[in-house]
């Protein structure tokens, strides 16, 4: 999902499903909803119709909406499944086969080739899978669920607009479950804000243009902030003894106070004298990989706001330039823990007054934060990473207790 897919409708009142004694609101008479609120936004009489008398409620989509997996997946096991050796080649094989328009794209947006080649490959493979969704009837699916009824409600309207305005017919209008489209997989409100015609065709196509998805990509990324003076950051190394309460995306600090703290570049050499901030991360323990991150990796966390997500970008992007593999590649055999033992670990935690948020199962950046000072003050190694020590400190069970 685009962090930024809400945009456009911000203010976009939502027909969300009426709970009452009977259930919720039948699924015609939320489309009939919708279709007022179509026309009230300005979509065209015909494209309202066109649509919404075809949309269809999708059981699959609500599946896949309230599924969540059993187990969290490892920094091992998420990047070495994204960032591989088929992508790789292929990526470097399309640097030099759409170098004329990766350039363009660059001097036009700042974002090089090889970044717009990685997020391609990690959102569609390259565009060999773009979903198979009828993306009106799953944003219409969805809109008519009271879970995210307001969101969704707001991309149907956006997704209304991309067909009246001739992008795409309704039929090809194909994505993800969750209505993300294209080569490039935005959301229809990002496409709304950020698609560009790079080809001169007179319509944004993210679907059959390649021009388009790359330069739509690349405004997105510029939008969002890029510095084409940086990259994305640094695998680095870190010093014996080093403080791994340092760490975390919050806890950024001056490259040259990396540098004084005896950081170096992944092969042992003194970091560059550039004038910039970095937040030092350890996604998979002190055991794992450490990399230093710029600005450029809080954008990509604009399109996509997981930290394992932007690390595989980043390091998808250096292999495809040429860049070797990890010096420190992440231990295959860190545990993988399930939701329940996560939420019993977010609970343990915030009960002793350290702020993991809502208890929800996701080691996200605010839980691994908390665990941090909490290792730093029981003196353990504070890398925010919930191995068995962790677990025992804070009395919660773990269902292998060799896990770790």
């Amino acid at each position: 999902m685009r962090t930024l897919g809400g945009l456009l409708m911000a203010g976009f009142l939502s027909p969300a499903l009426a709970q009452t004694d009977e259930g919720t609101t039948p699924f015609s008479d939320c489309i009939a909803n919708l279709k007022d609120r179509a026309l009230q936004a300005g979509i065209s009489a015909h494209t309202t119709a066109d649509v919404l008398d075809h949309v269809s409620m999708l059981d699959r989509v609500i599946e896949l909406d309230r599924r969540q997996p059993e187990f969290t997946t490892t920094f091992a096991d998420y990047l070495n499944r994204r960032v591989n050796e088929d992508r790789i080649s292929k990526g470097r094989e399309l640097l030099r086969s759409q170098s004329d328009l990766l350039h363009r794209v660059t001097a036009k947006t700042g974002v090089p080739g090889p970044y717009l080649l990685a997020f391609w490959g990690l959102e569609t493979n390259f565009g060999t899978y773009f979903g198979k969704m009828s993306v009106p009837s799953a944003l219409a699916t969805l809109a008519c669920d009271h879970r995210r009824s307001n969101y969704f409600s707001g991309e149907l309207i956006s997704a209304l607009r991309i067909i009246d305005e001739g992008a795409i017919d309704r039929e090809q209008m194909e994505g993800s479950w969750a209505g993300a489209m294209g080569h490039v997989q935005f959301m229809p409100s990002v496409f709304l804000r950020y698609a560009v015609d790079a080809d001169g065709d007179g319509k944004r196509d993210l679907w059959h243009s390649i021009p388009d998805a790359m330069m739509s990509a690349g405004n997105f990324l510029q939008n969002l902030g890029w510095d084409g003076d940086y990259r994305w950051g640094r695998e680095v190394r870190l010093p014996k003894d080093f403080d791994y309460s340092l760490a975390g995306l919050q806890r950024g600090k001056p490259l040259t106070e990396w540098r004084k703290l005896g950081v170096t570049d992944a092969f042992g050499n003194t970091l560059p004298k550039a004038d910039i901030n970095a937040a030092l991360l350890v996604p998979a323990g002190h055991e794992g990989p450490a990399f230093l991150v710029y600005h450029n990796f809080h954008v990509i966390m604009g399109w996509n706001r997981s930290e394992y997500y932007a690390l595989a970008v980043g390091h998808l992007a250096d292999r495809i330039a040429g860049a070797g593999g990890l010096q420190n590649p992440p231990p295959e055999d860190a545990p993988r823990l399930s939701r329940t033992e996560v939420e019993g670990l977010q609970k343990a935690l915030n009960a002793r007054g350290y702020d993991a948020g809502k208890p929800d199962g996701i080691l996200g950046p605010a839980t691994r934060s908390a665990i941090r000072d909490f290792q730093k003050d029981q003196n353990l190694i504070a890398d925010g990473f919930p191995d068995k020590t962790l677990f025992e400190a804070l009395d919660v069970k773990l269902t292998d207790p060799d896990a770790g």
